[in-house]
This record gives structure tokens, sequence and C-alpha cells, in this order.
């Protein structure tokens, strides 16, 4: 670690190596404080903001006391960025698409009408406030549909590429504040939904038919209790060790395709730049990584497994995201504190308004009300969100096996690439 003094104060630089082993120890920072507080595990709260965030507001604090600066090397933190959305890439099947048939393709329509309406939510506002319209667009879906990963890779491109100063810090600090309000907003719009609807749900269902074949009571209870108790996709698997199934060498081969992907798509990225394109660096690597899964698919001729892939995903996004928010200059959000308040208090209201919509689109049944509350998880947050919000709704009223195999498949993949392309096209009018 190289110590420096610049104007009387002293500046702690961490080269790339040290960056990457700060982030993985403020990583697992995080992961140990949410085993102590189960509410930040409840609201799925991810262990990078809670481990990176208390580093960035204490160099924030020692910074603003003219005490200590902090300078990292971000080089290695490009690096997991980009093998993070290529795994998203690889994990895009089209045959995952196709079997989910029209309600997928539906569902991924309405998020990406979501995308562009959180950025026509958020430019007027910034442009209201004196701030660069690209500002409005951090305060939309970057952050709020595209969660913390998107908002780490868009914000540092504003900062680096086109000049707005505190899109980063601002980028995270939104994404922060819209998982836990997704994860708030949810299960009780969902509730209020079936409610005032007065939905049919798969418990009062079978209430009823144990009910008219006679069957006693405390048995009715018995079976309504059994299926409030069905696992759901965010339930920890039975066997811990289940991820151990991977060999080393499985991982090896899935892992060679992501760096494949890295370094054809950064040769992409540079000859699109050299053209007058200019693009999010880790947009080029996506598709290709895009095109590499469904050659394989279609061709037979490689299999790419995307458990090895979710892993790997996994990995370089928890030190991606840790390293990003590490180096936050939170001292830049003074100034932008009150359009940002502005803009996430209509987000929430516009995600509410959306999350009805999406009952009445599909069907105003229980399945639709499930993806209502799901759209409210990843619409302000992310996919474990939105999990996490459907799983309070069918915990409580029954499984819905149709709203966990839409949900998770748009808001895996289809998502990100919708969002990216939406962002990309919007700033490159208004930069």
């Amino acid at each position: 670690m190289e110590t420096v003094y610049i104007n009387g104060v002293l500046q702690l630089k961490f080269d790339m190596y040290q960056a990457a082993a700060l982030g993985a120890i403020m990583y697992f920072f995080g992961v140990w404080v949410r085993s102590k507080v189960p509410v930040l595990l409840r609201l799925s709260i991810p262990a990078p903001a809670i481990g990176g965030l208390p580093l960035a507001f204490a160099a924030a604090f020692l910074q603003a006391r003219g005490i200590i600066q902090f300078a990292f090397d971000n080089t290695l933190q490009q690096v997991f960025m980009l093998c993070f959305f290529c795994t998203v890439g690889m994990n895009a099947s089209y045959k995952l698409v196709l079997k989910g048939g029209l309600m997928v393709l539906a569902f991924w329509g309405v998020s990406a009408f979501v995308s562009m309406a959180q950025n026509l939510i958020g430019i007027p506002i910034a442009t209201s406030f004196g701030l660069s319209p690209l500002m409005g667009i951090i305060g939309g879906s970057v952050p709020m549909i595209g969660g913390l990963g998107t908002a780490g890779a868009f914000g540092a491109l504003f900062e680096d590429e086109y000049g707005v100063r505190g899109a980063l810090s601002a980028g995270i600090a939104c994404a922060t504040f819209g998982m836990v309000a997704g994860s708030l907003l949810g299960g009780p719009i969902g509730e209020w939904i079936i409610k005032r609807n007065k939905v049919k749900t798969p418990n009062e269902m079978k209430k009823l038919s144990l009910v008219d074949t006679g069957a006693e009571q405390g048995a009715v209870l018995e079976e309504v209790g059994e299926i409030a108790k069905k696992k759901t996709p965010v339930d920890e698997p039975e066997n811990e060790d289940e991820e151990d199934k991977v060999s080393g060498p499985h991982l090896m081969k899935n892992l060679s395709w992501v760096l494949v992907a890295v370094g054809v798509g950064s040769a992409v990225s540079f000859y699109l730049k050299k053209a007058g394109i200019t693009l999010p660096p880790y947009l080029g690597a996506m598709f290709v990584a895009i095109i590499i899964r469904n050659i394989g698919d279609r061709t037979g001729a490689w299999i790419i497994d995307s458990k090895s892939v979710g892993m790997i995903g996994d990995i370089t996004l928890a030190l991606f995201i840790t390293m990003a928010i590490n180096s936050l200059a939170l001292w830049q959000l003074i100034n932008l504190a009150l359009p940002l308040f502005i803009m996430m208090a209509l987000q929430i209201i516009f995600i509410g308004i959306m999350a009805y919509v999406v009952f009445c689109l599909f069907g105003k049944n229980y399945d639709s009300a499930v993806m209502a509350s799901g759209l409210c998880g990843f619409g302000l947050g992310a996919t474990p969100n939105a999990l996490v919000c459907m799983q309070a709704i069918t915990a409580k009223h029954g499984h819905s096996e149709r709203a966990f195999f839409v949900v998770p498949i748009v808001g895996a993949f289809l998502v990100d690439i919708s969002n990216a392309s939406v962002i990309t096209i919007m700033s490159g009018f208004f930069r």
C-alpha cells in the first residue's frame, strides 16, 4: 500500500490486488453482519452493500475532515464486472424463453416499458434542478430495475465518459434504497390486490374442496398448513453441499467460455468505440456470451452449464459490487439529496401502479397477483427481492408455479438485456 501526502493530507493508495483483497474482506464482513441481523436477510439486502457502505461512509468522513484520503485501482473491479455480465448473457437460452411462451415475452415487454418510463420520470426532475439529464437516468432504470450491478457499470461510465459527477455514488445509493423499498412494498401490494379483488387463492380453494368432501376441520387446517409451507425458489436447499456437485474441471470449462466472451467482447467494444459508438464496456461481452450460449444450444457442439455459470456470476458480482461500494465518493451526494429523494418517491408510486397493471394484464387471478408483487421486487431492486416478495405471498396463500417460472426468467437475464438497451439509447440521446 503506497502512502503519499497531497496538500498536507495523507493519501492511502490501494493497487488492484489490495483493492480486490479489501473487497473480499468487506464482502465477508457483510455476510457476517447479515447473519447477525435477520431483518437484513428478510429484506434481501446484499452482503456487498452491508459490508462496503460502512467503509465508504468512514472514508467520506475522514476525507471531509481532511485526515485521510483513499485511492483505489479499479482494474480488477472492471474485470469482475465484465465476467458477471457475461454470465448473464450465458444464461440467456432461447430454449428457456420459448418454454415460458407468450407470458414470458409479455412480462418482458412490461419490464422494458418500466425501464423506459422510469427514465422519463427521472430526467425532468434532474433538469428542473439544473442537473444533467443523465442524472435522471441514474435515478431511473439504472439503479431501479437494473439493481446494483447496472448502477455500478453505468455509474462509472457516466462519470468517466460523460463527465457526470457523482453518478456512481448516486446510482449505488439509489439501488440500495430500491432494494429496501422493493422488498417492503411487494408483499403488502400483493396482499392488497388479493383482498381488494377477492382473488381465490390455492389455500382457500383447497380448504373449500376439503370441506365440501366432509373432511374434519383439523384435517383441513393441517392440509392448508402443508400447502403454505411449500418450498419456493428462495428457500435454502436441504443439502448445503449441493453446489459441491460441480467439479473443478467442469467449472473451469464454463469459466473458460466466460473469459472467451470477455476477450472477444472487449474487442467488439473497442472497434465500436473507434467507430464513434460508445457503449458500456460490458454490452459487447454480454452479447458475445449470448451468441456463444445459443450456438451451443442450437448445434449441440458444446454445453453451457447454468449452475456453473451462476456460481461464477455470484462470485464476480459480489467482488465487483463490494469494490465499487468501497470506493464510493459519498460526499458528492450532498447536493443531490433532494432531487434523488423526489425521484425515489415517484419511482415507488409508479411501480405500485404498474403492479396493479400487471395484475389486470395477466388475468386478474392469483398467479397475476403474485407476479405483481414480484414486479415490485425487481422493479425497484433485483430478482432476489422479487422472489422475497412472492414468497411472502405464497407462504400465506399457497404456491404459484407460473409466477415462480415467469418472473425469475425475466429477472435473471431478459430484463438486463432490455434495460441496458434502453439506457444506452436514452443516454446517447441526452448526453
